[in-house]
């Protein structure tokens, strides 16, 4: 697994908080305004735009609705439209949480499985949960469906309603709109790969 070191130098060379920041100044939108349309604080906006946090893939997926881009504009370099796109493993770069950043602000690792093509209904990670107490859980809901594929670990899986254990093999497939969380239950950490389909990109 890399350092953090190497990880916050990931995070930076991605440029995601520059590539919210050009993109919001580029429809001449303020913070609160784009606070207003993502649903999310000014103060944690202006974190991502300035590198301090490492937004979840949730929030991700509203910022690129609310700037009309996909989500894979934020692991890219350049865009392509090709009709095949293959991403080796050593162009994958891990995302996690920030040593300063709070538990409950990303409680997983994730790596986008696909960067290069612009227009596409389905974004692809590689997902990494580490054990977690179960009042630490964060529930996220946004909209679109999401599908899970467990390759390692246990994965329990909540809504407000409904507790399910996954383990290798299991898959689950749901609407992103049900307020939902993840947490590992396994001594090492669970390992998934999951599908997210947002329907405005």
């Amino acid at each position: 697994m890399a350092g953090q070191d190497d990880i916050q130098l990931a995070v930076k060379a991605l440029k995601i908080g520059q590539k919210v920041r050009d993109l919001r100044q580029q429809y001449k939108y303020t913070l609160q305004d784009l606070a207003q349309k993502t649903g999310l604080s000014k103060p944690f906006l202006s974190q991502i735009e300035n590198d301090h946090v490492v937004p979840p893939i949730a929030t991700l997926m509203k910022l690129a609705r609310a700037l009309n881009v996909g989500l894979a504009h934020f692991f890219q370099d350049e865009a392509s439209d090709e009709k095949v796109s293959i991403t080796r493993p050593e162009e994958r770069t891990k995302i996690e949480r920030r040593p300063h950043q709070s538990k409950r602000d990303v409680n997983y690792i994730y790596e986008s499985l696909e960067f290069r093509k612009r227009s596409k209904h389905m974004e692809p990670f590689l997902v990494e949960f580490h054990i977690q107490d179960a009042d630490q859980m964060v529930f996220q809901s946004h909209s679109g469906e999401e599908f899970l594929y467990i390759l390692e670990g246990e994965l329990e899986f909540r809504t407000v309603d409904r507790v399910e254990v996954l383990r290798p093999g299991d898959s689950i497939y749901f609407d992103s709109d049900v307020s939902h969380s993840f947490r590992c239950l396994s001594e090492r950490p669970a390992r998934a790969v999951a599908v997210l389909y947002n329907p405005s990109n």
